[in-house]
């Protein structure tokens, strides 16, 4: 969602920078409306912008990295789709149950290459979040997109999923339909999958709901997404009792890209333009295609027994240790 100035909606430690955008703005207008010179004011607002905007977004919290991911206007996993796949063709339904709009999938071509893409889908307004359950998977989600990894596996063509999900969907419905056995199934599943999977955490990494199409040989993470097993205002209401407390949570969790590739949790972090990925879609979605292709070209270097044993040994090695 983007203000009146077509510009995204600022969060609330972004105003700041709104403002003296707005100011800029107003004083360009000023300038050439009355036939002004003011460029030596204006450059120094420019200066003092560009102070702003480094100072606030080369010091991002945690928790303001969470508030980026959960965007409105940042791209969701259809977005990357059109930007940097071609040939998207949708299939629908688990063969079991139904279909689930919150975990679109299908084949695409990624570079030239045919590949299988799956991912979580999330809804820019009312209407779109209830079709896309917020982008929170039933097990017919999970069920479909195992389906389609074994097609891909079938003919040998490699697998991309997008993660961006709050978690799986926790109603009494998906606990009936066995929402746990589906996600079981697919950690199994996946880490004997005989083909390439590169996994991108692009927003919300959130528990089980992200683990379920998120076992691979390679995760990559956008760096203003986040991944973790509760979300920071689960963990502030466990720990502290209070929701308020999510910024402290966020903190203690290491949950952002920076912190993950440090515990060699994940493989790469991709750049993100200043302030996310929702202020320059188009070289977000260039970063993460080449950070797709590259990865898919070294896993495809591999021999099949190769490329699983190193798959088993990333989530072995998974974790840090004390005695």
């Amino acid at each position: 969602m983007n203000d009146s100035s077509g510009r995204p909606q600022p969060l609330d430690f972004e105003k700041p920078i709104a403002e003296l955008e707005g100011e800029l703005e107003d004083m360009r207008e000023k300038a050439c409306s009355q036939e002004i010179d003011l460029s030596a004011e204006i450059a120094a607002l420019e200066v003092k912008l560009a102070e702003v905007r480094n100072r606030i977004y080369e010091n991002l919290t945690p928790w303001q990295r969470v508030q980026i991911a959960r965007h409105i206007s940042r791209p969701f996993m259809l977005d990357y789709l059109n930007e940097a796949f071609d040939d998207f063709c949708e299939l629908h339904g688990d063969r079991l149950v139904g279909d689930d709009q919150a975990m679109p999938g299908g084949f695409a071509l990624l570079d030239g290459r045919r590949c299988v893409v799956i991912g979580h889908q999330k809804g820019r307004d009312t209407k779109e979040n209830l079709e896309r359950n917020f982008g929170s998977a039933h097990p017919e989600g999970y069920r479909k997109a195992l389906r389609l990894m074994k097609l891909a596996e079938k003919f040998r063509i490699p697998v991309v999923s997008l993660i961006d999900t709050p978690g799986a969907f926790p109603g009494i419905g998906a606990e009936e339909r066995n929402i746990a056995e589906a996600i079981a199934r697919n950690l199994r599943e996946m880490m004997s999958l005989r083909t390439p999977i590169v996994v991108a955490v692009i927003g919300e990494g959130g528990s089980g709901g992200a683990l379920g199409v998120g076992v691979a040989d390679r995760i990559l993470m956008l760096e203003n997404a986040y991944y973790s097993v509760i979300s920071p205002e689960g963990c502030a209401a466990i720990l502290w009792k209070h929701r308020k407390h999510a910024p402290e949570a966020a903190k203690a969790m290491k949950l952002t890209a920076e912190d993950l590739v440090g515990m060699s949790l994940i493989d790469e972090v991709v750049p993100e333009p200043t302030g996310g990925a929702h202020h320059d879609v188009r070289s977000a979605t260039g970063n993460l295609k080449a950070a797709l292709v590259s990865h898919i070209d070294e896993l495809e270097a591999l021999s099949e027994e190769e490329m699983l044993n190193a798959r088993y040994e990333k989530f072995r090695r998974a974790g840090q240790w004390a005695e």
